[in-house]
């Protein structure tokens, strides 16, 4: 952290008076703030657009413009932008309103100049630690990375060492949890870390099962994702499999595929209401690995975020910074019903969405409203994201967008 270069963060700021943007420039500067100047409170907008801020200083009287309007505006625009409105005739009225609407601050002019340095000082250093946090949990989350999975959380940690210390000694196992908890990747963190690991990892979803594949996947391991949607006659070939398995022969003599089968579903309770073969059940539940939902390892939420955001920026090639203290209570106050696929969905379709280097509320909502109706939450029910189909989520970027813009083509793009 220590070799950590932080960008300088813009400060847009916007008065007919050219003394008072000099000030405000001088300040700016010192303050560590990238400084723009706007004399034309019809032209502030475009400017944000064009680049977006990080602060905004806007007069709340000027001849072409209102300042009101231009905080909702800049809100608009760019949620995390802070705004302070400035005024030459002060009042309790417009202070409240200026509040209301958002401002950060409210000063009179001529400004007391100390209160300025410290209100520059103090949202710079905000900033500043923001990007600190955003990278050091960005470091912690490289650092807990287990064959792709993330996580911190006592829960989390037991799945890794369960994962660490039997898969090298068994090649049947299944794993159970929620949809979007990484079933998948736990699989196949089973088969890397197995004695097949040089050998094909097959995947398979039971519901279109080919019986015929078991014989050509000798050596492999064969994923079989949700094993529950399996037919029964087709669980009979799978047992037929694995009873020519015994795990007291040499492993030299066993030349059938590993197994590693994943559920969404409770298959004690598929067993009990005769829709699985119990004998099945307690043949694959030798090794059982439950993988928690994100709900409870919610410690683990700023440090995914941060991979995913991290990953996105690189993509984008976009400078992002981090979160809004809203937007950090936002994740770790929702429910995620669609567990870390979910999460992974809505911080990049956030990256995609925001103006600015940081994320808000505002770029995370559409994402979170949507909610399961049932069991059979899948990524349909979230729309597509970046990797499952690039045209259809950038469609949805660009249509969301522009009804967050009510239509502006200029302001959406």
């Amino acid at each position: 952290m220590s070799g950590l270069v932080l960008p300088r963060p813009r400060l847009l700021a916007v008065d007919d008076d050219e003394s008072i943007l000099k000030v405000i420039e001088r300040l700016g500067e010192k303050a560590g703030f990238d400084v723009e100047t706007c004399p034309v409170g019809s032209t502030a907008t475009d400017c944000l657009l064009r680049r977006p801020a990080e602060l905004a200083m806007v007069d709340l009287h000027m001849p072409d413009a209102n300042g009101i309007e231009l905080l909702k505006r800049f809100k608009a625009i760019v949620p995390a932008c802070d705004v302070i409105l400035m005024t030459g005739a002060g009042g309790v009225a417009s202070a409240v309103e200026a509040i209301k609407h958002g401002a950060r601050e409210y000063l009179t002019k001529p400004f007391d100049l100390d209160r300025l340095r410290v209100v520059l000082s103090e949202i710079r250093d905000e900033l500043e630690r923001r990007v600190q946090v955003a990278a050091l949990e960005s470091d912690v989350a490289r650092q807990m990375e287990f064959c792709g999975m993330l996580g911190r959380s006592p829960a989390m940690q037991d799945v890794f060492s369960l994962i660490q210390r039997l898969a090298p000694h068994t090649s049947i196992a299944i794993i159970t949890g929620e949809t979007g908890t990484g079933k998948e990747l736990a699989a196949r963190a089973f088969h890397r870390l197995g004695s097949r690991h040089s050998q094909p990892f097959i995947t398979m979803h039971c519901s279109a099962f080919d019986p015929a594949a078991l014989p050509s996947a000798a050596g492999a391991t064969l994923y079989l994702d949700e094993i529950s949607e399996l037919p029964l006659p087709m669980q009979a070939a799978v047992l037929r499999a694995l009873e020519q398995h015994d795990e007291r022969r040499p492993r030299a003599l066993w030349r059938g595929p590993a197994i590693v089968a994943t559920s969404r579903k409770d298959l004690r309770a598929e067993v009990a209401a005769g829709r699985f073969r119990d004998d099945l059940f307690y043949r694959l539940s030798v090794v059982e690995i439950l993988l928690p939902p994100l709900r409870e390892r919610r410690e683990d939420i700023p440090y995914l975020t941060a991979a995913f955001m991290r990953a996105m920026a690189a993509r984008l090639r976009k400078p992002l910074n981090g979160l809004t203290a809203s937007a950090e209570r936002l994740l770790l106050s929702f429910g995620w019903p669609g567990n870390v696929r979910q999460l992974k969905h809505t911080i990049e379709r956030a990256c995609i969405m925001v103006s600015g280097s940081t994320i808000s509320e505002r770029e995370l909502e559409p994402s979170m409203k949507q909610r399961p109706v049932g069991p059979e939450f899948t990524s349909e029910l979230m729309g597509a994201t970046a990797d499952d189909n690039p045209k259809e989520y950038e469609r949805d970027q660009i249509v969301d967008v522009l009804q967050q813009m009510r239509g502006n083509r200029m302001a959406a793009a």
